[in-house]
């Protein structure tokens, strides 16, 4: 413990901290569940006549940053001094926690704090603390009293105001298992709240101050990791004269020694860009501060700075040879954190477990540029693996191809029967790209194939037929994938007996928002065009396009081909008449400013929609991704309904195939 020269206030406890639960919750009536939160840890240091204190998790004073907090559980007291362990958090308008907002307050008031006249407005995005554990009530000191006790004298004050403060929610195993519910179970609910994850507690356990304990493991969601700024990058095209991105370091966990752990170049706002470059000026120097030189090839252009600075990104991978983070967004400073407690990620020994769906390597050539794997009954050769084909992220083709090993189970049902046109990127998604609707040469013999007439409505090609390739299982998705066919459009029909093309078996509503107009917009028309499915019979569901709009779909059962269309086109018309501002119906482009288009000519046996699961050729690895009504009632922001690869695993992981409704509940269309 540290004194403080506050009169009356009691004295600084060094925070306890939790250790990574290495991916495995743990689970029995020993532990209790708290959501874990995405802000900054404080200290709430209460003295009897309420003054209070709030310290950073490094030991800055807090208070004057957040005014609001400060005195808040004075009420709750009566006259006695306490300290708080606890979470600064931000929410957003949907009620879950958003760090960077938080993090953009903090940069508002570092202006503010450093303006001789302080007229810049820091204070009007509201602020929360969050108790979870309670470290001195009165006289009583409570760091050795088990979490249980502590917990329970903190659930017995009354918060006098919610809106302020609060206690974070925590559940013990036993009350979970009473419920007829599971660890996991409450982990997906957590996610579904936006939360970061859950941390474990050991009931029984004390309070170590200053110390990662076993008692208390952590288990994300996400994965982050506080960094050391320790370069940058110039930027180029549209980012010249701005920073363009930071190269990063930490203390390695055995020697100490600081060590390189990569760069990031996304996650940053235009401000964030021109605010941390003119920050980074003062504090530049000529050679880097790491132990070991890093990689030539990864530091041209880089100007070092003083190691001082501690920021916090999301990561995708931790690379165990170069021990390199991958695919990493930045989340802002961390303030509160001192350089000399960031520490690199541990060297994990062996590889985690492959998912059941995806290809097993058999051999491996040696040079990285070809390797064969078993894929189901089917062995394939691929190559070019570390091709990057979505620079932005450094997303590679295989990890292009592990997404659709991983996401096959769900998918390949949706493709099952149905002829697949692809767009292929073999340069990536900023170089040249076409559409393939025949098998190209090369196919392996055990592809199958579906060889329909062609239709020339629009292409004018005339009579012939195309050999569609059929994506059915496993191996066939590794090989499109291979091929650096990023996306999979196919028709609202399917095939069988033998070639031969049967009804249509969905509705598809493409909704394309026009400019001035976004996914918000979008779901507001499908609000309308959900109601009056329901009230036709039908079951709608809803999936994003991965791009900038969204489709609504619903299983039919119609023995004309040509009437989906006809319904679809009069829905469209019909909305269009009734808001003219907002929806149109006709394909013109020059139509669509402000509005929009509802495409019901993607029912036309010959045209083609992006398949549910599919990748986008886009700037990042989005996804057409099935959404729930509840998610299309709530979007006011077109960011939240935008899913990359690793989103769509993980949504899949919590809650399943969303899109499978439309192989289970089919209707007749209504008969007008």
């Amino acid at each position: 413990m540290a004194a403080d020269i506050s009169v009356g206030v009691p004295e600084w406890v060094e925070p306890m901290l939790a250790k990574p639960d290495g991916g495995r919750l743990p689970q029995g009536h020993k532990w209790t569940y708290e959501h874990k939160l995405d802000g900054y840890r404080c200290a709430m240091r209460v003295a009897a006549d309420g003054s209070t204190v709030l310290t950073s998790r490094n030991g800055i004073d807090f208070t004057d940053e957040f005014p609001t907090l400060a005195g808040v559980l004075a009420p709750a007291l009566a006259g006695q001094a306490a300290v708080f362990d606890g979470e600064i958090v931000v929410y957003d308008e949907h009620g879950r926690p958003d760090f960077g907002a938080l993090q953009e307050r903090r940069g508002r008031y570092r202006k503010h704090s450093s303006s001789p006249r302080r007229t810049e407005r820091f204070d009007d995005v509201p602020v929360r603390f969050l108790a979870f554990d309670l470290l001195r009530l009165g006289d009583q000191v409570l760091l050795h009293a088990p979490y249980d006790q502590r917990r329970a004298l903190l659930e017995h004050l009354v918060m006098p105001d919610p809106h302020l403060v609060s206690v974070v929610p925590a559940v013990t195993f036993d009350a979970l298992t009473a419920d007829r519910l599971t660890p996991a179970t409450l982990l997906e609910r957590v996610a579904a709240a936006g939360h970061e994850g859950l941390i474990a507690k050991l009931r029984a356990s004390t309070y170590v101050p200053g110390q990662r304990s076993e008692a208390w493991l952590k288990h994300p969601l996400i994965q982050t990791q506080e960094v050391i700024v320790c370069g940058l990058r110039p930027g180029q095209s549209r980012f010249t004269g701005i920073l363009g991105g930071l190269l990063l370091g930490a203390h390695h966990p055995d020697t100490g020694h600081l060590v390189y752990l990569g760069d990031v170049g996304t996650g940053f706002t235009e401000r964030e860009r021109s605010a941390l470059q003119d920050r980074l000026q003062a504090l530049e120097r000529p050679r880097h501060p790491f132990a070991v030189d890093p990689p030539r090839e990864d530091v041209r252009r880089a100007r070092w700075v003083d190691p001082v600075l501690v920021g916090e990104v999301v990561y995708r991978q931790f690379t165990r040879g170069a021990g390199r983070l991958r695919h990493t967004a930045w989340r802002g400073l961390r303030e509160d954190r001192d350089p000399a407690d960031v520490i690199a990620p541990h060297v994990r020994t062996g590889s985690p477990p492959a998912a059941e769906s995806e290809p097993e390597p058999v051999t491996n050539a040696g040079t990285g540029e070809r390797i064969t794997v078993q894929a189901g009954k089917r062995r394939l050769t691929l190559s070019n693996l570390d091709k990057v084909l979505y620079p932005a992220d450094g997303f590679t083709k295989g990890e292009v191809i592990h997404y659709y090993s991983r996401i096959a189970p769900v998918l390949l049902p949706h493709l099952a029967g149905r002829p697949v046109t692809t767009i292929r990127f073999p340069d990536g998604v900023h170089g040249e790209q076409f559409s393939e609707k025949n098998v190209p040469r090369g196919a392996p013999p055990w592809l199958p194939t579906a060889r329909l007439a062609r239709s020339g409505a629009r292409s004018g090609l005339g009579p012939g037929t195309i050999e569609y390739p059929l994506l059915d299982e496993l191996a066939a998705l590794v090989w499109a994938a291979n091929l650096a066919a990023l996306e999979l459009h196919v028709p609202q029909w399917t095939i069988g007996p033998g070639p031969t093309r049967r009804h249509p078996d969905r509705l598809v509503f493409d909704l394309d928002p026009g400019p001035g107009t976004t996914i918000v917009e979008c779901c507001r028309v499908a609000e309308r065009l959900r109601d009056v499915l329901v009230a036709d019979g039908l079951t709608p569901v809803a999936t994003t396009s991965g791009s900038k709009g969204m489709q609504v779909y619903a299983g039919i059962l119609t023995r004309q081909p040509e009437r989906p269309s006809t319904y679809a086109k009069a829905l469209a018309e019909r909305f269009a008449a009734q808001t003219p501002d907002l929806v149109t119906a006709t394909m013109a482009k020059n139509h669509r400013h402000g509005k929009v288009f509802i495409d019901w000519s993607q029912n036309n046996p010959a045209k083609t929609t992006i398949a549910p699961y599919s990748l986008r050729g886009r700037e990042h690895p989005t996804v057409s991704t099935p959404i729930t009504w509840d998610e299309v009632d709530a979007c006011r922001r077109p960011g939240q309904l935008v899913f990359t690869a690793d989103d769509v695993l993980d949504r899949v992981g919590r809650s399943g195939d969303l899109f499978s409704v439309l192989s289970t509940k089919r209707a007749a269309l209504p008969a007008r």
